[in-house]
C-alpha cells in the first residue's frame, strides 16, 4: 500500500525548472506537491554544482523578474552573512568566485539557501508540500491524461501516489515520459526529419551529450593526494581521436574552432575579482581552468576568511562520454553512473599528481576535495550534471534553423506569436556518447514558443526544463539556468491559468485571444516573451 496525497499541480523534479514552476503556480493559487530525489533542490545551479552559464546582458535583461529576484538573492547572502572587503561589498554585481563563466560564480550551498527562502512561505502557508528524496517509478494513466503519479523514497522504499490535475515533468532526463506514454525523442535526430545542417545523416536516439560529475577544490601547503582510484590507469591512457591527446591533460579541441589548444591552471593566482570580465561574448574565459569557474575569490573577503580560493571543476576532462544513461536499465544507469564518479576521481589524482606545472614540475598535491561545499561525504557534487533529456514531441519544434546566426545574421531569431520567454545563449553540445566532437554554433538571442512546451497529444502533461521540445541540436541553447528557469515558471503559471480559467494549455496555444490573454499575464508576472527595442524613440 502506498500513501496517497493529492494537489491541484505535481511537479516531479526539484531543479531550477521545478522550483521556478511551483512558484509560479503558488503564485496563482493554486496547491502544489513537489518532489525531488536528491537532498538539494536547485539542479544544476546546487546539486549538480555548475555556476549559472548565461548570457552577456543579464545584468540589464533577457531574464524574468524572479530570476533576477534568484540573483540579487545570492548576493544579498553574501552581504548578510560573509566578511566581504568594503570594496566587494560595494560591488552592485558582486561576483563572489570571480569565475570568467558567469557574473554571478558562487558556492552551491548559497543558491540552495535562496531558493529555500523562496519556498518557505508556502510552505508554512500550506500550499505547497516537497517531497524528498523521491523519484517517480510509476504512472496511472487514462488515455491522454495523467492522473496520478507513484514516487519512492530514495532510502526507505516508501511509496507515495499524488493525484494531480496537472503534472509538470521537471525532471533532469524527461523520466515522466516513458512512464506516462508520452511520445518523445532523444540523441540526435535525422537531417531528413528536422533539415538542420548540423544534424546527421540518420537518426542517433542513443548519442547524447556527455554527463559530468562535476566537484569542488581549493589548494593549501602540503600533501593531500588520495588514494590512486581503481580505474585510474584505464582514464590516463583514455584518448578520444579527436582530443589531440589524452583525455587528462591540458590539451583539448576549442569548442568553438576545435583547434587544439592547451589551457593553463595555476591555483590562487592572487588576481584583483573586481578587474574580472565575465563576458562570454567577449571571451569564453577557459583560458586558466582555476578562474574559470571558480566559485569564491579568497580577495572578495575580509584577510584570512579563506585561505584559498575555491574552483568548480566542470572541465572538458571530465566529461563521460562512454555509454548513455537514459533508456538503459537501472543497473546499467548505475554503471555508467559510478564511472562518470571515478572519471572525476581520476581528474583530480592526476591533478595532485601529474599534471604538468608552468615551473617544470608536475603534480599539485596540495590540492583538496571540498565535498563540505558540493554537500557531500564523498568529495565530488551531489548529483551528475545532465545536459540532455529526453523530449517531448511537442505542437512546435525548434529547430537550428530557427535560431542559426547564419540563417538570422545579426539579429534576433526566429520570432513567435506564441512566444512565452527569451534567452540566448551559443548552440554549445558537449562530446558525445556516438564519439562525435563538439558542437557549437553562433546563436541569435531567441524566444521560447508556448507550442514547444505542449505534448502533441498529452493534455495534462508539461515540461519545465531539458524536456521541452527542442532537438538533440538546439538543447544546446535552452538548457541553460535562466531559460530552464523561464520554462519552468512558465509551465506552472500555464497550469494554474488553465484550472482558473476552465481551458487547456492547447486552447490558450491556439486561440489568439486566449493566447493574448496568457501572455498580458506573463508580462504581470514579469516575464519578458520579446527582445527589448533598444533604438531611439
Amino acid at each position: 500500500m502506498s500513501k496517497e496525497l493529492s494537489a491541484d499541480i505535481l511537479i516531479v523534479g526539484g531543479g531550477l525548472g521545478g522550483v521556478a514552476a511551483a512558484l509560479g503556480a503558488l503564485r496563482s493559487g493554486r496547491t502544489v506537491i513537489m518532489s525531488e530525489e536528491y537532498d538539494w533542490i536547485g539542479g544544476q545551479l546546487t546539486s549538480q554544482a555548475v555556476p549559472p552559464d548565461e548570457h552577456s546582458w543579464v545584468e540589464q535583461f533577457g531574464v524574468t523578474r524572479s530570476y533576477r529576484k534568484l540573483r540579487n538573492g545570492i548576493r544579498q547572502y553574501y552581504r548578510d552573512h560573509y566578511p566581504l572587503t568594503a570594496e566587494s561589498r560595494a560591488w552592485g554585481d558582486l561576483n563572489p568566485g570571480a569565475g570568467w563563466v558567469s557574473r554571478l560564480c558562487a558556492e552551491p550551498r548559497v543558491g540552495l539557501a535562496v531558493l529555500e527562502a523562496m519556498l518557505a512561505p508556502w510552505r508554512g502557508g500550506g500550499q505547497l508540500t516537497v517531497l524528498q528524496p523521491y523519484r517517480p517509478v510509476a504512472a496511472d494513466v487514462d488515455g491522454d491524461t495523467v492522473r496520478a503519479i507513484t514516487l519512492v523514497h530514495r532510502d526507505s522504499g516508501e511509496r507515495i501516489t499524488v493525484s494531480a490535475s496537472y503534472v509538470i515533468d521537471a525532471t533532469e532526463l524527461g523520466d515522466l515520459l516513458p512512464l506516462t506514454g508520452t511520445e518523445y525523442a532523444k540523441g540526435f535526430e535525422a537531417q531528413s526529419d528536422t533539415g538542420e545542417p548540423s544534424a546527421p545523416a540518420e537518426a542517433q536516439p542513443d548519442n547524447v551529450q556527455a554527463v559530468s560529475v562535476c566537484f569542488a577544490i581549493d589548494h593549501l601547503e602540503g600533501s593531500h593526494v588520495i588514494e590512486k582510484p581503481a580505474n585510474y590507469d584505464y582514464w590516463r591512457a583514455y584518448q578520444p581521436e579527436f582530443w589531440g591527446g589524452p583525455l587528462l591533460g591540458w590539451r583539448a579541441p576549442h569548442p568553438r574552432t576545435l583547434d587544439i589548444v592547451e589551457r593553463s591552471f595555476t591555483p590562487n593566482p592572487d588576481d584583483d575579482p573586481l578587474l574580472v570580465d565575465a563576458d562570454q561574448r567577449r571571451n569564453p574565459g577557459d583560458g586558466n581552468l582555476w578562474t574559470f569557474r571558480r566559485i569564491a575569490a579568497r580577495r572578495n573577503f575580509m584577510p584570512g576568511a579563506y585561505a584559498s580560493d575555491i574552483c568548480l571543476v566542470n572541465w572538458p576532462m571530465i566529461d563521460y562520454m562512454d555509454g548513455t544513461i537514459i533508456d538503459v536499465s537501472e543497473e546499467e544507469k548505475a554503471r555508467h553512473l559510478k564511472a562518470a564518479a571515478e572519471l572525476s576521481y581520476s581528474v583530480f589524482y592526476w591533478l595532485q599528481t601529474e599534471a604538468p606545472r608552468t615551473d617544470g614540475g608536475v603534480g599539485f598535491p596540495g590540492l583538496r576535495l571540498r565535498g563540505d561545499v558540493t554537500g557531500t561525504g564523498h568529495g565530488l557534487a551531489m548529483a551528475p550534471y545532465i545536459r540532455e533529456s529526453r523530449r517531448i514531441l511537442p505542437v512546435t519544434r525548434i529547430v537550428e534553423q530557427d535560431v542559426s546566426m547564419s540563417v538570422h545574421g545579426n539579429a534576433l531569431s526566429k520570432s513567435y506569436r506564441d512566444s512565452v520567454g527569451i534567452g540566448m545563449y551559443r548552440i554549445d553540445l558537449h562530446p558525445s556518447t556516438g564519439g562525435d566532437n563538439y558542437v557549437d554554433v553562433e546563436s541569435a538571442p531567441f524566444e521560447i514558443p508556448l507550442g514547444a512546451l505542449l505534448p502533441r497529444r498529452m493534455k495534462n502533461l508539461l515540461p519545465a526544463g531539458k524536456s521541452l521540445g527542442t532537438t538533440h541540436i538546439t538543447n544546446g541553447c535552452y538548457r541553460l539556468h535562466p531559460v530552464e528557469w523561464n520554462v519552468g515558471e512558465v509551465a506552472g503559471l500555464l497550469a494554474a491559468h488553465c484550472l482558473n480559467n476552465g481551458l487547456t494549455p492547447h486552447q490558450v496555444q491556439e486561440n489568439d485571444a486566449r493566447l493574448t490573454d496568457f501572455q498580458a499575464r506573463l508580462y504581470g508576472e514579469g516575464i519578458e516573451i520579446r527582445w527589448p527595442d533598444v533604438r531611439g524613440y
